[in-house]
């Protein structure tokens, strides 16, 4: 009970409870605890030691009028039920909540017109600027509003990338050292900028004799029916010695399809994916696969995000994000393979 009286006191202390035990103005504290105005560095330290001791929590609201700035970022997901999306949320909030912003999420849940209301609805609830992971093949059109955006380096303007290109390079580069020149490629969505990066750079890096044929999982479902069997089987018994997805779920299907076929990955089939997402050290075998750095991902979003607001605040017009209309000038993060024991040397 004390405790709770304790908090109750807390919240309730302002600028000029804090004022009034130093003997000094509101004005000067208010300046002291935003950085502005003038106000020597000692006293500066005096009020903000004194807040703290004081237990001041700054209004969001005050803070708001004060700046114009709500201190939140809109995070529009493609589909938050995909397992990589919490994780991608996740390192967003960490690096925002490290530059005082907190995070309002809006899910597109893989439709465009989902996706437009969502930007609409977080830019109406007052979000100073938007970081975006677009549905695959979207261009996002012109919002005059700060925008950052997380997709592919082909993605017109985009703010930041894992290297997808790269990322395939390395898988395609193994594939061939482990003698693999026979090989299914597994994605989900033809129209996916990411998963025709990844594609592109796996290609680049085969030899010339390898032969290398792709299966669009929305188009086999679109004629076959949702969960059909990607046929897989056949495969495996007439020479494809390695199925590389360009996901981490499409990678796990593989697996599934395969073991339960009686044909064992790794000794006849390498199965390799794309993400590490978090199970995929405990699936068995467990799965060999691309790791993006999404720590540094959302600290280049986040980052440059935010010096689009102040430049906004500083501005007489709004600063606009990313139009769709511009030429990438992406930041690529390199991915990293990480090699487990779903992938081994061709069989003879």
């Amino acid at each position: 009970m004390q405790r709770e009286a304790m908090n109750k006191v807390q919240a309730r202390v302002n600028l000029s409870d804090i004022a009034r035990a130093l003997g000094v103005s509101a004005a000067a504290v208010s300046n002291a605890m935003s950085g502005k105005g003038r106000i020597s560095e000692d006293l500066a330290a005096t009020i903000r030691k004194k807040a703290d001791e004081m237990g001041y929590v700054p209004s969001v609201a005050g803070r708001a009028l004060r700046t114009g700035r709500s201190g939140v970022l809109g995070l529009v997901l493609a589909d938050i039920a995909h397992p990589l999306f919490p994780q991608i949320a996740q390192a967003i909030e960490n690096a925002a909540s490290d530059k005082g912003y907190g995070i309002l999420i809006g899910d597109s849940r893989g439709d465009i017109n989902a996706q437009t209301k969502a930007i609409s609805r977080l830019i109406e609830r007052g979000a100073d600027g938007l970081i975006i992971v677009p549905r695959h093949g979207t261009r996002i059109a012109h919002i005059n509003h700060p925008v950052a955006m997380i997709d592919a380096p082909s993605t017109p303007g985009n703010t930041v990338s894992a290297d997808h290109w790269d990322g395939g390079v390395q898988i395609g580069s193994y594939l061939r050292k482990l003698g693999h020149r026979n090989i299914i490629v597994i994605g989900g969505y033809q129209d996916s900028n990411v998963q025709n990066d990844r594609l592109g750079g796996m290609k680049s890096a085969l030899s010339d004799s390898a032969r290398v044929e792709v299966i669009w999982v929305e188009a086999l479902e679109t004629q076959m029916g949702s969960g059909c069997p990607l046929g897989l089987v056949p495969k495996a018994q007439h020479g494809v010695t390695a199925f590389a997805a360009l996901s981490d779920l499409h990678a796990l299907r593989a697996v599934t399809e395969l073991q339960r076929a009686g044909i064992d990955v790794p000794g006849r089939a390498t199965v390799t994916g794309f993400d590490d997402l978090i199970w995929s050290i405990n699936i068995s075998p467990a799965l060999t696969t691309m790791r993006m750095n999404m720590e540094e991902i959302a600290n280049i979003a986040v980052r440059a995000l935010i010096t689009q607001i102040e430049q906004n605040s500083h501005a007489e017009g709004p600063v606009p994000g990313g139009t769709g209309d511009e030429e990438p000038s992406t930041k690529r993060v390199p991915m990293e393979l990480v090699i487990r024991d779903s992938s081994g040397p061709a069989p003879p």
